[in-house]
């Protein structure tokens, strides 16, 4: 949706958008590769960089074309992959009793790899974690090529929601948001449900077709949910409830600081150059620890935005896209 933001305004104002989103990405980019490398691997923004640019080849197509392009690079492949899962699950390969001599090489460096990682994160240094962290950016770059993928899919989605007016007057597309509100939120959580009955925890090595199949069920599952919570939380706008939303509003504005602190957070938690607390902390005080970071880090971002125009990472990105720093202070928009 911000891309088709962004797009719309540069049309308005006769601004070069390609040059100026190019810039956007790159340096969304490089703030991914810092959280990559040097805070924590499990990074999304990489993806989203490079999915951006791609993203600009759509940039002429029509709204509907938009989301029907959207809709088959995420519906196919995770269609063709539940089909593959259903496959093996109904007609398993036969047990074998001996790997060949490079299938148990290639086991062996992966089970060596992970008890490197644990001893990394859970004991190392710093440095011992940013070794694995390039180790795996590296070694993972084919998955991040495939995922791309289903996140190219969303992006599309989310800028056809956006031309199409369905974001910003859905008043005029009743229809379509009850079909996402009671036929894809209700048909979403049956499949998450399904793939939670399959498997919550397996093997990938030992069980692949009940793993496939409990992935491929819930790729589906994830957007058809998402879609329904966004038309959830627009009928949501539109009453009362709406106010309450409107407190989510400043962490909202600074999503990327506060994504990259929870990052931060998390690791000076559990990782051993931190607290280590790795392994030590049952899942239900995780639970309540997620719920109040974040509700700290919405309270922090009011608070923020009370005297900043920006949070401290988008300003930095604001400044990557329009080659200046833009005013910080609230109070500079009002002086002359």
């Amino acid at each position: 949706m911000g891309f088709a933001v962004l797009d719309e305004r540069a049309r308005v104002a006769g601004i070069d958008f390609r040059t100026l989103y190019l810039r956007r990405a790159a340096g969304l980019m490089l703030i991914g590769l810092v959280h990559a490398l040097l805070i924590w691997a499990g990074d999304i923004l990489v993806t989203y960089a490079l999915g951006a640019v791609v993203l600009l080849w759509f940039r002429d197509a029509e709204p509907a074309r938009q989301g029907r392009w959207g809709a088959a690079l995420y519906g196919v492949p995770a269609l063709a992959l539940l089909l593959m899962a259903g496959m093996m699950w109904v007609s398993p390969e036969p047990a074998q009793a001996d790997h060949s001599a490079s299938e148990a090489a290639r086991l062996a460096l992966e089970e060596a790899r992970r008890a490197e990682e644990v001893v990394a994160y859970s004991g190392g240094s710093w440095w011992d974690a940013v070794l694995v962290r390039g180790r795996f950016f590296i070694d993972n770059l084919d998955e991040t090529l495939v995922f791309e993928v289903f996140a190219l899919g969303i992006f599309l989605m989310g800028a056809w929601l956006l031309r199409s007016g369905a974001i910003t007057d859905p008043g005029a597309h009743l229809r379509l948001h009850r079909v996402l509100r009671f036929v894809a939120l209700p048909a979403g959580v049956g499949l998450a449900l399904a793939s939670v009955l399959v498997a919550t925890r397996f093997d990938w090595e030992t069980d692949g077709a009940r793993a496939l199949l409990a992935m491929s069920l819930m790729l589906l599952a994830s957007p058809l949910m998402s879609l329904g919570y966004l038309s959830w939380t627009l009928r949501a706008l539109q009453t009362r409830v709406g106010r309450m939303l409107g407190a989510l509003a400043p962490a909202g504005r600074m999503a990327l600081t506060n994504y990259l602190l929870q990052s931060l957070v998390g690791t000076l938690v559990f990782y051993g150059y931190g607290l280590g607390l790795w392994g030590r902390v049952p899942r239900r005080w995780e639970l309540l620890g997620v719920v109040v970071l974040f509700a700290i880090q919405v309270a922090a971002s009011r608070l923020w935005l009370s005297h900043f125009r920006f949070g401290p990472v988008e300003w930095l990105w604001r400044a990557c896209t329009y080659g200046r720093f833009p005013p910080m202070r609230a109070t500079s928009a009002l002086t002359p």
